[in-house]
C-alpha cells in the first residue's frame, strides 16, 4: 500500500545533461518534494550527480548522448528510458530540452499500460529548429513522430516565450488547452545582489554563457576588438565553459587564439554571483534564447543589460530603462552600445537600479509557484 501511494506521487525530472537539472531545476525539485511528491532525477552520469545526491535526491542514470544522431545509439536511449519508466511507474514525467521532450514522450507512449502524465518544458527551441542542414534533415523524421505521440491526451507543454508556444502549437506539437507560459526558471534574488560600489577602473563588461557561436560569443570578442582599436578603456570577460556536446561549440584553437590576443579574459566555469559582483555591464549577444538566466542573474545583481533584440531578451531588457537591445550578429552595434555604457557611469547606475526592480518580478519563488499550480492540475497530491 505504501509503495502504491509513493508511486501515485512519484515525479521524474528528466534531462539529457546533469548540468540542466543541477543548475536550473534543483529548486523546483526541492519545492515539489516539500509539496509531498516523491522526486527522482533522471540524466546521464556527470560531474554534478554527486552534488544532486548530496541534496537528498536519487539520481537515475540515463545514458544518452546530447550530440549523437546515430540511430542505434538513439534507439538504445529510448529503450533505456522505457525501462526506467516501466520500473519506477511514475505519476508524472517532466522533461527538459528537446531531446528528452521527444524521447521521453515516445517512451511514455510506447510503454504498454503507462498512465503517467507527461510535462514537456521548452526552454528554447534549440538546434533542431535552426536552418542547419543536419537540423532540417533530423526534423523531417522527428516532427511527425512527435506529433503522433503528442496526440495522447495526457501531455502538457511549458514554454518560456509566447513565440515558441505559438510556433509549436502551430506545428502540432502541443495543444493550446494544455500549453502553459512560464517565463524561465527564475532567479534567486537572495543570492544575486548588487556588489559593493566599485571605484576601480576600467569598467568590466561580462558575458556569461556556454562557449557557443550561437550565444554570440564571437560577436562579443569582435566588439571588444573594435573598442580596443578605438582606445576605449574597459575589460571584457567571458564566463563559461566549452560545450562539446553542442554542434555550435567554439573550437579550442579559436579560444586559444583569443586568449593569446589578450582582448578578452576567458574565466571558465565560475560562480556567477561572484563574477557579477565585480562587473559593471552584463552582455548577452545570443541568437536565440528562452528567458536567459544570465540576464536574470545580472539584473538581480543590479547591472545594466545589453542583449540582442530577440524575444527572450526583450522580456528582460527595456531599452532606455534598464539597458539596450542590438541586432543579433552585429558586432558594430554591440560595440556602440558598450561604448555608451562604458563611458557613462551615471547611466550604468540608473539602468542597474531598474534592472534590480525587474528581477524581483522574476524571482525563483514566483516561477516555482506557477509550476506547483501546474502540478496540482496535472497530478494533485
Amino acid at each position: 500500500m505504501v509503495a502504491t501511494e509513493r508511486a501515485n506521487r512519484r515525479v521524474l525530472l528528466v534531462a539529457n545533461w546533469d548540468w540542466v537539472l543541477y543548475n536550473f531545476r534543483l529548486p523546483l525539485a526541492a519545492a515539489l518534494r516539500r509539496a509531498g511528491y516523491d522526486v527522482l532525477l533522471v540524466c546521464p552520469q556527470g560531474r554534478y550527480g554527486e552534488e544532486m545526491r548530496n541534496s537528498g535526491f536519487k539520481v537515475i542514470d540515463w545514458p544518452v548522448a546530447r550530440r549523437s544522431v546515430n540511430p542505434v545509439r538513439e534507439l538504445a536511449a529510448v529503450v533505456r528510458l522505457i525501462g526506467i519508466y516501466r520500473s519506477l511507474r511514475p505519476a508524472v514525467v517532466h522533461h527538459f530540452t528537446i531531446k528528452p521532450n521527444f524521447y521521453g514522450s515516445l517512451a511514455a507512449w510506447a510503454l504498454p499500460g503507462c498512465r503517467c502524465r507527461v510535462i514537456n518544458t521548452f526552454s528554447g527551441l534549440g538546434f533542431l529548429f535552426t536552418q542547419a542542414v543536419r537540423a532540417r534533415l533530423a526534423s523531417v523524421i522527428v516532427l511527425p513522430l512527435f506529433r503522433l505521440v503528442m496526440r495522447r491526451g495526457r501531455h502538457w507543454s511549458v514554454f518560456h516565450t509566447r513565440s515558441d508556444l505559438d510556433r509549436l502549437v502551430r506545428l502540432g506539437l502541443g495543444s493550446v488547452e494544455r500549453a502553459r507560459l512560464i517565463p524561465g526558471s527564475g532567479v534567486d534574488i537572495a543570492r544575486f545582489r548588487p556588489g559593493p560600489a566599485r571605484t576601480s577602473h576600467p569598467p568590466v563588461a561580462v558575458t556569461g554563457a556556454r562557449l557557443l557561436w550561437d550565444k554570440g560569443i564571437g560577436d562579443f570578442v569582435e566588439a571588444a576588438r573594435l573598442l580596443r582599436r578605438e582606445g576605449v578603456a574597459a575589460e571584457f570577460w567571458i564566463a563559461g565553459e566549452a560545450d562539446r556536446g553542442n554542434p555550435s561549440c567554439i573550437p579550442s584553437e579559436v579560444l586559444g587564439r583569443w586568449q593569446r590576443e589578450g582582448i578578452v579574459r576567458l574565466l571558465g566555469h565560475q560562480r556567477m554571483d561572484e563574477v557579477l559582483a565585480r562587473a559593471d555591464i552584463a552582455v548577452l549577444p545570443s541568437y536565440h534564447e528562452g528567458v536567459p538566466r544570465f540576464l536574470l542573474e545580472s539584473a538581480a545583481a543590479g547591472l545594466p543589460l545589453i542583449a540582442t533584440d530577440i524575444e527572450g531578451c526583450r522580456m528582460l531588457v527595456c531599452p532606455g530603462k534598464n539597458g539596450m537591445l542590438v541586432p543579433p550578429g552585429c558586432p558594430e552595434a554591440l560595440a556602440g552600445a558598450l561604448r555608451i555604457l562604458i563611458t557613462d557611469p551615471d547611466l550604468r547606475r540608473t539602468y542597474g537600479t531598474a534592472s534590480q526592480e525587474l528581477a524581483e518580478r522574476h524571482s525563483e519563488e514566483r516561477i516555482i509557484e506557477q509550476y506547483l499550480r501546474l502540478y496540482q492540475e496535472v497530478c494533485p497530491v
